[in-house]
């Protein structure tokens, strides 16, 4: 059964962007160091997606690939000009946004915009099959999070320090509890991928 699996780089400070973010500099100031691990790898045709770096990043990258559809919010997809309408291998994407219409994407017929989290995780486990549902960005990871539909992170922690810009789980209840289990380790090349299971 397809598993919700966030998937983020954050530094050991943890932050997932530097500061000043903007359409035109989506990961902020030096953010960029947070990806460094998989960029390494030529660039494929799926939508920018880099290709495959070797030893553990690599193993880590194709899991990430084998995914069976997409959800991400629109701090995402809008920096990135909504990977021209494929994020990889043609999977179906589901993107969370409240302002934008399925009309104005429709020249992307791999994408479909919703409004709620839930519907969106489950319509992409519908579509994924037996393949996981790769979960990007910090407004959806916490929507997920709180909606009680993201199953697993994955986080690859990187050995830098940002100083600022945008943590991981920006704008979670404190007073909501939330408790992850840690089920893999694995070091890679200046990057630790660390997994978690969401307990329920």
């Amino acid at each position: 059964m397809a598993k919700s699996v966030l998937d983020m780089s954050m530094s050991l400070d943890g932050f997932v962007a530097g500061p000043n973010e903007t359409p035109d500099n989506g990961l902020g100031d030096n953010g960029g160091r947070l990806h460094w691990w998989f960029a390494r790898g030529a660039e494929t045709p799926h939508g920018g997606v880099p290709g495959r770096p070797g030893d553990v990043d690599g193993e880590v990258m194709d899991e990430m690939i084998a995914t069976g559809a997409v959800v991400a919010g629109r701090g995402t997809v809008d920096p990135a000009g909504w990977w021209n309408g494929d994020h990889h291998d043609g999977v179906p994407v589901f993107i969370l946004s409240r302002t934008k219409s399925a009309a104005e994407v429709e020249q992307w017929p791999l994408i479909t915009v919703l409004d709620d989290v839930g519907e969106a995780i489950g319509r992409a486990k519908e579509a994924a099959g037996d393949r996981d549902v790769l979960v990007h960005g910090v407004g959806c990871a916490a929507a997920a999070i709180e909606a009680g539909v993201l199953d697993q992170l994955q986080i690859h922690l990187v050995p830098t320090l940002l100083g600022a810009g945008r943590r991981l789980f920006e704008g979670i209840d404190p007073d909501r509890r939330h408790d992850f289990e840690l089920t893999s380790v694995r070091e890679g090349r200046g990057v630790t991928h660390l997994r978690y299971r969401v307990v329920r």
